[in-house]
């Protein structure tokens, strides 16, 4: 009993240690211009039983289910930060990337695979299916509060975010074949388009009935929605899953529908995804760190196979894919380039690498240890260069404005107002007018104005400048009102609009 506890009392101590450990490194990720993932693999590779030796970890099994539990929450994170507006222009090319994109960038890969590992052809193109999506986690980190332009931002985390259920399908797929020489591949086919379907379906249904549950729910504390929102990923996601269907794919939906919709406690869901997400990353990364061996990993065959994977994987079978996927879709060279450079590998490799090493296919170990190092590889090389390419090829947009989003009241009773955060811009048709000139509608109240990072107290007579936010404390009845009114326009002088026909040249000169 007594060893039991002191067993206990050692994990939580050391579980402790690892999160500490692992937010610590993301402020000298930032400095070091290394991405934070690299760092968290690290922790795991210098706590493990090849390192100090504090933790002996070795469970595949383990590591794989930890492994899907985070992708889970780190693609619902990043579908809530998904903009509808900005995601719609680009879903062909992204849907492209997703699909014929992987397809083509894991048959490269799988038969260079072939020459460079010295396995079996089907083994190889198993490989190949391993690595050739892009990774959601890696991205979603490496561009979060980068001005990267929202064309190209846009496109490469809708790509990694829907990309996974190809990854996912061709893996398994190729399992099967191997331990089953008699499968029916055409089924298989069959079998990717069913899963893509449900997905999606599954995840539009589940994202309408979330949104409704979490603006008619009346919970007895606000600190319970974000948890609510987090279990109906996870629900939307097993039973999609039971289904058949692509569970990672149905939550990026759910995801994205629940990010574009008016819902309660808007501000407190996406602050908690964003913790949890960073918490199950740092996880995640540790235990895939604490799952490889450094002296297997830093042998000099896998240095050697892995380098060679790598470049070709960076140079060749990325851009051949890119290009060839995005044809006809009005991207520039430079955009493709940049497209062709971001495509970063991170978990998901890692995590489908132990499906060989749990269904014992030959060579397994081999593969896992080669992918293990071409994700390193990708993020030290690509991950750690993408913002200044990106300034390099003029890619690279205004420096991102906070948003508009609700700061809700923090209470263990029941409320039902929510304050409203709102940047005052140049044309916005209050600017210029007092606040007793603003009719708001009744049950709002401004409640602060900072300008220029200063307090500063509402009264009746404060003019309203451009650059202020406004705190504007309302009832989730008026809200929607509220937001017309801040996001109202300014009409057209009458002056601005004389001096239009005044610069039409020849044509009107010449009539008279």
């Amino acid at each position: 009993m007594f060893e039991e506890i002191v067993h206990t009392d050692t994990f939580v101590l050391l579980t402790s240690i690892l999160l500490i450990a692992g937010v610590v490194t993301t402020k000298f990720s930032a400095r070091l211009g290394v991405p934070a993932l690299v760092l968290f693999i690290a922790i795991g590779m210098i706590m493990g039983s090849d390192g100090l030796g504090f933790i002996y970890f070795d469970n595949a099994s383990t590591a794989q289910m930890i492994g899907v539990f985070a992708l889970v929450i780190i693609l619902f994170e990043g579908g809530l930060q998904t903009k509808w507006s900005n995601l719609k222009p680009v879903i062909a090319p992204s849907l492209s990337l997703a699909t014929i994109g992987v397809l083509i960038t894991s048959g490269i890969v799988g038969f260079a695979a072939w020459f460079i590992l010295d396995l079996g052809i089907l083994e190889s193109l198993l490989f190949g299916a391993i690595v050739g999506s892009t990774d959601a986690a890696a991205v979603f980190a490496v561009l979060k509060g980068q001005n990267i332009k929202d064309r190209i931002g846009t496109t490469l985390e809708a790509e990694s975010g829907s990309n996974d259920p190809m990854a996912v399908f061709l893996t398994v797929a190729m399992i099967q074949i191997i331990t089953l020489p008699d499968t029916n591949i055409f089924s298989l086919i069959g079998m990717f388009f069913v899963q893509m379907g449900l997905g999606v379906l599954i995840g539009l249904l589940a994202g309408k009935l979330v949104v409704k549950a979490l603006n008619r729910i009346n919970l007895d504390s606000s600190g319970l929605y974000p948890i609510l929102s987090i279990a109906f990923a996870l629900l939307t996601y097993g039973v999609t899953s039971l289904a058949n269907g692509s569970g990672l794919l149905a939550v990026y939906v759910l995801a994205i529908v629940i990010g574009n919709s008016e819902i309660a406690y808007r501000h407190s869901i996406f602050r908690f995804a964003e913790g949890f997400a960073w918490m199950m990353q740092i996880l995640m990364f540790v235990i895939l760190g604490l799952l490889v061996f450094p002296s297997d990993l830093f042998s000099l065959p896998v240095i050697l196979k892995g380098i060679l994977i790598s470049l070709l994987l960076i140079f060749v079978a990325r851009p051949i894919a890119v290009f060839a996927s995005t044809i006809n879709m009005n991207y520039t060279n430079k955009e493709l380039i940049f497209l062709s450079w971001a495509g970063l590998k991170g978990a998901v490799p890692i995590v489908l690498a132990t499906f060989p090493l749990l269904a014992e296919i030959e060579g397994s170990q081999l593969i896992f240890n080669v992918v293990f190092f071409v994700v390193l590889t990708s993020c030290l090389i690509q991950g750690t260069t993408i913002t200044n390419l990106a300034e390099k090829l003029g890619l690279t947009g205004p420096k991102k404005t906070t948003p508009m989003h609700s700061l809700e009241l923090v209470s263990l009773g029941k409320v039902n107002t929510e304050m409203i955060e709102y940047e005052i811009e140049d044309d916005s048709a209050i600017v210029g007018k007092t606040l007793q000139d603003i009719e708001f509608p009744d049950g709002a109240i401004v409640n602060a104005v900072i300008r220029f990072d200063q307090l500063i107290t509402p009264q009746g007579n404060t003019k309203i400048n451009p650059g202020d936010f406004l705190y504007v404390l309302t009832s989730k009845k008026s809200k929607p009102d509220v937001k017309r009114l801040l996001e109202e326009k300014k009409e057209p002088e009458e002056g601005e609009a004389k001096k239009s026909p005044k610069k039409k040249p020849k044509e009107e000169q010449e009539a008279k």
